[in-house]
């Protein structure tokens, strides 16, 4: 079997396949190194300066190994180019039959029961509310995925998103009429059964936290992991497992010292 660094060469199938590709020398030896780690189940860390072409040095190493790999990146949106764009072109080039799923938290996949409940509020009477559920009910329609960043006319942040999406509060779960059509569970079915599952930092320290308090899981049970952009993990994990304390806090416990 060829070493990844033979698949990045100048006669590999990344070379003849891809426009405008050219070999790289720091990527063929982080590319062998991540395999040697994943071989060996070792902590392997890298700083890749630009142009170092970093995702195809994971990837083809990654893809190759035969392991339940899950990926994770810094944001959603290089979450989505790194499944949409760059994987299907390592798996074409490479030619072998490896699975891929895209899995995200819920709030990024459409809820068909609260967009059922949406259009009957009759407490919406916003014109641009009822508009964009228009768009949204005809998207429902035809989506296979259920992915809200589908809809590039309506943006992440807009309000309309949270009436139309779950959360773990408001979920009814099995009980839901459309449960065996949910978005939310058939992308976790389809992470649970792929080789390669790309998530990002948010999600996977959420199911870090949900595992450690014994509430379940979020994430499929993998290998090995492959941390893209982590030098922006430490930020992330800070809200999860980190302690804020306010001006105001403080004044309060002073206050409190003082009188006591």
């Amino acid at each position: 079997m060829l070493l990844p660094s033979e698949y990045l060469g100048r006669q590999g199938p990344l070379a003849q396949r891809v426009t405008d590709f050219a070999p790289r020398k720091q990527q063929m030896e982080m590319a062998d190194a991540i395999a040697h780690a994943l071989e060996r189940e070792t902590t392997f860390v890298a700083e890749a300066g630009t142009g170092t072409g970093k995702t195809f040095a994971y990837l083809v190493p990654a893809l190759l190994s035969g392991r339940k790999v899950l990926i994770s990146t810094g944001t959603k949106n290089l979450q989505d180019q790194l499944f949409h764009k760059d994987l299907p072109v390592v798996r074409e080039a490479l030619d072998i039959p490896v699975t891929a799923a895209l899995l995200k938290g819920r709030s990024n996949y459409l809820c068909k029961h609260r967009l059922t409940l949406a259009e009957q509020d009759a407490h919406i009477e916003s014109k641009i509310h009822i508009r964009k559920l228009r768009q949204i009910r005809n998207w429902a329609i035809k989506t296979k995925a259920g992915d809200t960043t589908e809809i590039p006319e309506i943006p992440e942040g807009d309000s309309i998103w949270p009436l139309v999406t779950s959360t773990s509060e408001n979920c009814l779960g099995a009980e839901c009429s459309d449960y065996n059509d949910c978005h939310v569970v058939n992308a976790r079915r389809l992470a649970q059964a792929s080789d390669v599952v790309v998530i990002n930092h948010y999600l996977l320290l959420s199911d870090m936290v949900i595992r450690e308090n014994g509430f379940g899981e979020l994430l499929p049970i993998a290998d090995a992991f492959v941390i893209d952009e982590a030098h922006q993990l430490p930020d992330v994990a800070s809200n999860f497992f980190g302690i804020s304390v306010s001006g105001y806090q403080l004044n309060e416990l002073v206050t409190d010292i003082a009188g006591a």
